[in-house]
């Protein structure tokens, strides 16, 4: 997860002197452990907090999976989607999820948080607010005058999104078929990345590498390099005109179980429908040319 979905549940915690467990992932693959929730789940549980795709090694959750098991004991559902929202389709319905949170930048759009959450649950809980808002949701939940500007850009990527999905259909169905075929495309990035990776002695990839299991993971990829720290890799690449990222990205507890986070973290790539296969060529090309 990205801190932002678990130092607002600690704080929230120790406040109310609640109990928080930790669902572990797989080091290797770098995937959640879901046959172990049931074990951490019961009928004291309150809520689980997830999320859709790790920002850092870009690992997909079974979030559909997950909420059924927590509906079992009653539990609410809150989904962390702001990695996942580029690269798949959201469905909260399908999804099964109480709460959604994302963040449209992600998605090509302005700095506005999106925050969804089920009707009678919203209606339920205490909104901090001006006497004069309405007394229900979601208009108690939007404090003041929004921002018409930023709405307007969300309308505007929402749009342009369908636009990928064709001509024909309802906007949702356009927007379905322009995620479908945005996951193709970047599944496809992903194996041409993997495959040079594969060939680049020194350089190793966390999380899902195997080319069948594309399907489980984002095209974000969290790297290292034998003989240059993170930081010194990605100024490496930024000299060369290829943008990347170093550190934790706010993924602290990830590294924290990688054993990297006092060493730097890793370097993080990562892929949009925008990126051509040429780009990716010269990536590997770039990398294979550092680490000699």
């Amino acid at each position: 997860d990205h801190d932002a979905n678990i130092s607002p549940w600690l704080m929230a915690a120790e406040d109310w002197g609640v109990t928080v467990r930790w669902l572990d992932f797989d080091p290797v693959g770098c995937t959640l452990n879901l046959d172990d929730l049931a074990d951490l789940l019961n009928e004291k549980t309150r809520l689980l907090a997830i999320t859709a795709a790790s920002n850092a090694v870009g690992s997909i959750t079974d979030i559909p999976r997950a909420a059924r098991m927590a509906h079992t004991v009653d539990a609410l559902v809150y989904v962390d989607a702001v990695h996942y929202a580029p690269h798949g389709l959201i469905d909260v319905q399908a999804w099964e999820c109480d709460f959604l949170t994302c963040s449209v930048y992600k998605f090509f759009g302005p700095h506005t948080g999106v925050l969804y959450g089920k009707y009678d649950l919203m209606d339920d809980l205490t909104a901090y607010k001006v006497r004069p808002a309405s007394p229900k949701p979601p208009e108690k939940w939007e404090t003041g005058t929004q921002s018409f500007e930023s709405l307007a850009g969300v309308t505007a990527v929402v749009n342009y999104i369908a636009s990928i999905g064709g001509e024909t259909g309802t906007r949702r169905q356009r927007i379905q078929q322009a995620m479908e075929r945005t996951k193709v495309y970047e599944m496809a990035l992903s194996e041409q990345f993997l495959r040079g990776a594969a060939e680049l002695p020194g350089l190793k990839v966390y999380g899902i590498t195997d080319i069948e299991q594309l399907d489980q993971r984002t095209p974000t990829f969290a790297v290292s390099l034998a003989g240059y720290t993170p930081a010194q890799l990605a100024a490496r690449l930024g000299e060369q005109g290829i943008f990347v990222w170093n550190g934790h990205y706010y993924a602290i507890a990830v590294m924290e179980r990688l054993g990297l986070l006092d060493k730097g973290g890793l370097v993080r790539i990562g892929f949009a429908h925008y990126n051509t296969t040429a780009e990716v060529d010269r990536l590997v090309r770039t990398l294979r040319k550092i680490g000699k």
